[in-house]
């Protein structure tokens, strides 16, 4: 179990009040990494309360001091690289050092429908996501970047004084088809995957491990292709969405970590529990789990 890092998601939906301790229980209790959505609103929570990720990021990381803060994920959905570049950038210093830049291709919905743009193709998406990643990772990295893309483009943009982190900020890049695992193989720290694609009927994580199994393989591969070793690449699965079971009780994380691990990866992350659906679930089993696996803060 020490091997693997854990991690959990807290949904942006409460009032900076309430959000600011559990952010701080997340650290308290031993957590390696917190994340938080990056949407304008979200599927089931459509007319709930929705905060924006990037300042919830930034107050999350002035009130702690030990626990890295990332985005799952951000998405060129509505974000341009130029703005958001410097966002992560000022982010990594409000946490110093301490944050990992998500990024996901989008899966449409709200967050393109806002803006009124039209929705695009899946290749479109695809050929989007593709420039998302790169710009992004030039802007983190160059003094000043000039890019004339299909979906993006910039002249001269300095990001400076640059990440905290050298010679960036880690990227995260979540991906299950072969392009975006070719992505995630050529400018990923960390690969994540939720299972398998969609939003219907999760499995049970004893179920799901025959996907993961082929997801790892196919990641490997995709490392292969470009000439990468494979150890170099962590490998993060999320659950409480397609993956279920896993944060039931603090036996079946553990069993559930184990597997995990087992099939390759380096961290596991679960959603704070809510009281109502999705991810509804018993907050005093997350004080139990933290006692399984984690070391408190404060503690050794």
């Amino acid at each position: 179990m020490k091997a693997l890092r854990h991690g959990v998601v807290l949904l942006p939906e409460h009032r900076w009040e309430t959000a600011r301790r559990h952010w701080l229980r997340a650290e308290e209790l031993g957590f390696d990494h917190a994340w938080t959505y990056d949407h304008l609103s979200w599927r089931w929570l459509r007319d709930r309360p929705w905060f924006g990720a990037v300042p919830t990021l930034a107050a999350a990381a002035a009130a702690t001091s030990r626990i890295t803060v990332g985005t799952m994920v951000a998405t060129p959905a509505y974000r341009h690289p130029v703005p958001f570049a410097k966002e992560i950038v000022t982010l990594d210093d409000i946490a110093g050092g301490r944050l990992v830049c998500g990024l996901g291709a989008g899966a449409g919905g709200h967050d393109e429908e806002a803006l009124g743009a039209r929705v695009p193709t899946p290749s479109e998406r695809a050929d989007r996501f593709a420039e998302f990643v790169h710009l992004t990772e030039l802007l983190l990295t160059q003094p000043a970047t000039t890019f004339d893309g299909t979906y993006f483009r910039c002249r001269d943009a300095a990001v400076n004084p640059g990440c905290a982190q050298r010679p960036r900020v880690p990227l995260a890049v979540a991906a299950i088809g072969p392009r975006g695992l070719s992505l995630a193989a050529r400018h990923a720290d960390v690969w994540i995957t939720a299972g398998r694609p969609g939003w219907g009927e999760p499995l049970p994580y004893e179920q799901a491990l025959p996907q993961l199994a082929q997801q790892v393989d196919a990641v490997d591969a995709a490392c292969a292709a470009v000439g990468r070793d494979p150890a170099t690449l962590r490998r993060l699965v999320v659950t409480g969405a397609m993956i279920s079971g896993v944060s039931t009780s603090a036996d079946a994380y553990v069993d559930a970590c184990g597997r995990f691990a087992e099939l390759g990866f380096t961290d596991v992350v679960q959603h704070w529990p809510r009281p109502d659906f999705p991810y509804q679930g018993r907050p005093e089993v997350i004080e139990e789990i933290a006692g399984a696996v984690l070391k408190p803060e404060g503690h050794g």
